[in-house]
């Protein structure tokens, strides 16, 4: 399903995160006070505007409060990254993920409301793209720009079927190549696997087959 976001902050990451998430089929609106970032950012995303995050009318005006998620990506500058996220949360966006350079901006970011706080030499926005743009994903590992590996938790209507009767590859594109259940990990499952509750599937794929197989 279709979800939109607000990514803000123009830089290196924040840049990964939007065209990722455009190119998962999302709508993104990207927002950077600098007009040449925004100006590069036009044709890959659905909507560029230079502004300050820092003006929460501004947001409003934008229609950022009805956006599934806001990624502030703004860098090192942490009172402005602070503001745009309180703004955001005032706004009632229903989740915050910022963008911090070290551990004691991390907890900064955290204690003002942010959901969610990652650093860029952990993980890539690639990745956080992703992770956050299928609620489904546990977690992700780009092996290219266009496939990686995933952890999805056996979707409901799975429980009790064997593999070989789900017919995965056929049905979905992708394929699984290890299950974990029970605190062990099988590696190449055969076909008559059963697949349980607790058991979480790790797959390969393309990342727009992988964004499609949900819980």
């Amino acid at each position: 399903m279709k979800k939109s976001y607000v990514v803000i902050g123009m830089g290196r990451f924040g840049t990964s995160v939007a065209e990722r998430l455009y190119e998962l089929g999302n709508e993104v609106l990207v927002i950077d006070t600098n007009p040449d970032k925004v100006q590069r950012m036009e044709p890959r995303v659905t909507c560029a505007v230079v502004a300050d995050a820092r003006d929460e009318e501004v947001l409003r005006s934008l229609g950022a409060r009805s956006c599934d998620c806001a990624v502030v990506a703004i860098g090192s500058d942490l009172a402005t990254c602070i503001i745009a996220t309180l703004n955001l949360k005032d706004l009632g966006v229903p989740q915050v993920i910022c963008k911090a350079t070290d551990e004691l901006r991390k907890k900064a970011l955290e204690k003002v409301g942010a959901d969610r706080v990652v650093i860029p030499e952990r993980e890539t926005g690639v990745k956080l793209a992703q992770a956050i743009t299928s609620s489904s994903i546990l977690d992700f590992i780009e092996l290219s720009k266009d496939c990686g590996i995933a952890e999805i938790p056996t979707p409901e209507s799975w429980f009790g079927k064997t593999l070989r009767e789900l017919n995965i590859r056929a049905k979905y594109g992708v394929n699984i190549i290890a299950i974990r259940h029970d605190g062990k990990i099988d590696v190449a499952p055969g076909a008559d696997f059963a697949l349980k509750e607790n058991t979480v599937l790790v797959v390969l794929g393309t990342n727009d087959k992988l964004a499609k197989l949900r819980a």
